[in-house]
């Protein structure tokens, strides 16, 4: 029998989510790209945030910064003073030479002044899972409370680590949670259940129909990450899916809900 707390949560997301802002079409987890992804017609967007040393929370998907950044060394050992200068664009093309890593304070002020939505990851650095799910919960709390525009809709903070979902919820309970999963583990659903998750969001091609109605048989919204093939989109929408990440914001109109 399924447990009587876990109706289904509101959904106020649109259905599509540029992965890390415009997907590979400029340098992920950057204004630039969240911009690049804007222009394509995507009002949701994910992006991974980590806690630097000095407590300061900012977007970046490695533990290291060698793949996306002129850094070097573990990201969440250096202070935000040195995190800001470094470049994060010059990797991926000369045009974006000079882009800076955001703070998440700079991504939520430009998500909430122009109504988008967001999901994030919260990405620790091995050991601060707690600190970081607790500081990303406050921290949102505080931006979208403040907002003088009215928000879309609360961020939904997602994770592979229970650990740092747990801490997000202790902090802001009322925030949404989604736990992300790269395989079906043993006990995921327990898990789910005990962070009060609105949602599970996995790799694509682990969801069937059965799957999507079994988390649905929850009061839980089912995502998928990371979608850029047309087929299986449109597996993935026959079969119940309630959102989709994509890097292909170029090919994916976000304002429809079936595919061309």
């Amino acid at each position: 029998m399924n447990d009587s707390r876990f109706s289904p949560h509101p959904w106020p997301y649109p259905f599509w989510v540029a992965h890390r802002g415009a997907g590979r079409l400029a340098p992920e987890n950057t204004l630039a790209a969240f911009r690049h992804g804007a222009g394509f017609g995507y009002r949701m967007f994910e992006c991974d945030v980590k806690l630097s040393a000095d407590g300061r929370l900012f977007l970046l998907h490695d533990t290291t910064l060698e793949r996306t950044t002129d850094g070097r060394g573990v990201a969440g050992q250096l202070p935000w003073q040195q995190l800001q200068s470094l470049d994060a664009g010059g990797w991926h093309s000369r045009a974006y030479a000079g882009e800076p890593l955001p703070s998440l304070e700079a991504i939520a002020r430009y998500v909430l002044r122009n109504g988008y939505c967001l999901n994030l990851e919260i990405k620790p650095t091995p050991g601060e899972e707690t600190a970081t799910g607790e500081a990303v919960a406050r921290c949102c709390a505080r931006l979208w409370r403040e907002s003088r525009t009215p928000p879309a809709a609360p961020p939904l903070l997602t994770s592979f680590r229970p650990e740092a979902l747990q801490a997000a919820l202790d902090a802001e309970p009322q925030l949404p949670r989604g736990l992300l999963l790269d395989h079906w583990r043993e006990g995921w659903l327990a898990e789910a259940r005990l962070l009060r998750c609105a949602a599970v969001v996995t790799d694509y091609a682990m969801l069937d129909a059965d799957a999507i109605a079994q988390i649905h048989a929850e009061g839980m919204r089912v995502l998928s990450y990371t979608v850029n093939d047309p087929c299986e989109a449109q597996r993935l929408l026959d079969a119940g899916i309630d959102g989709l990440i994509t890097d292909a914001v170029d090919r994916f109109s976000p304002g429809a809900a079936v595919l061309d």
